[in-house]
């Protein structure tokens, strides 16, 4: 029989079965040779560990020289720019991930149209430099800014991009990777006189492009589901450079983007939203209850009543350590969930 490219045959009964001590023998030999080749192996991969090659920044001054013949200078911040740390920090959250040791990026491309975009994904894939995209909301974790490992890379800001284009006729709104959910919100209501909006983030300062590539959970949800279930049309630009719509990406990468995460596919430049109806009138409250007042009974008591409430409600809390309570929108500590 064949096993893993080897052809394999049954011993045939006329060979001669080795005695004892040959079989003892040819057991400690082979021991030996297969520590000597884990040895061997052990060795080889520290030796990849320790010599794996540096990453190369060469191609950093190419990279640039790129972007400079496509993208205007004042749209891009280098680290000896005046003004390349205060961009750099304009919409960093989590101080946590901004040291002294943080890898920072080589330049900060702040794009005003599509073309500049298209620019920097064309010059980081010639020259061998990563492109990271942020929407200018919320970045917890740092992924958007900083590398953990060094190597050249490239942010590409969208917060010049945050058009927000409401047909109140059809009841859809076009929204820049760049806008905010409060800037969503407000140009819905204004346009539609109060009467439309669109479920998403609780949070009015949540970037749109990182909202919508995560799925975009909100206090609209058990009446409407969350913000991709809403999301009918995107332009992206791909790695090749390309601007593609819902059609011309296909179906499957237009589900990615919706949840999968968007800028691991592209890079979404503007979203097509389909709007809801809403009441004239809206009932919000808050009760801030804290650990000595029987927080947690009232957490235990709300798990319990909260799958029960009608569509129409919503309800959700936060916990945060320290004292005096803030908003989840503005802490980095916050725990939430919502039903």
């Amino acid at each position: 029989m064949r096993y893993f490219g080897f052809k394999w045959t049954q011993r045939s009964s006329l060979a001669l079965e080795p005695t004892t001590s040959q079989s003892t023998s040819c057991k400690i030999r082979a021991a030996k040779m297969a520590v000597l080749r884990l040895r061997a192996l052990v060795l080889a991969v520290c030796l990849v560990c320790f010599y794996a090659p540096a990453p190369s920044w060469a191609a950093a001054g190419d990279f640039l020289r790129c972007l400079s013949a496509s993208v205007p200078s004042q749209l891009l911040f280098t680290p000896g720019s005046p003004s390349f740390s205060s961009v750099l920090v304009s919409s960093i959250r989590n101080p946590k991930f901004l040291t002294p040791g943080t890898v920072r990026p080589l330049c900060i491309v702040t794009p005003t149209n599509a073309s500049h975009v298209q620019a920097a994904v064309l010059c980081g894939r010639r020259h061998g430099v990563r492109v990271r995209v942020r929407s200018g909301g919320h970045d917890y974790e740092g992924l958007s800014f900083r590398s953990v490992q060094p190597e050249a890379f490239a942010v590409v800001d969208l917060a010049n991009l945050r058009s927000v284009r409401v047909n109140r006729a059809s009841a859809t709104a076009w929204v820049d990777s760049g806008a905010t959910v409060g800037e969503l919100y407000h140009a819905v209501a204004k346009a539609s006189g109060d009467r439309l909006a669109f479920p998403a983030g609780l949070c009015p300062t949540i970037g749109i492009g990182g909202h919508f590539s995560g799925g975009g959970f909100g206090l609209l949800q058990r009446k409407y589901g969350i913000a991709v279930d809403h999301v009918i049309d995107a332009v992206l630009v791909d790695a090749q450079g390309r601007f593609l719509d819902k059609k011309a990406m296909g179906r499957e990468v237009f589900w990615a983007i919706r949840g999968g995460g968007g800028e691991s596919f592209g890079i979404v430049l503007s979203w097509r939203v389909r709007l809801v109806p809403v009441p004239p009138k809206v009932t919000t409250f808050i009760v801030p209850v804290s650990v000595n007042d029987g927080a947690v009974d009232v957490l235990t008591k709300w798990q319990e009543i909260g799958p029960a409430l009608p569509e129409t409600c919503s309800s959700g809390w936060w916990s945060r350590t320290g004292w005096p309570p803030s908003s989840p929108c503005t802490s980095a500590r916050a725990t939430r969930s919502s039903r």
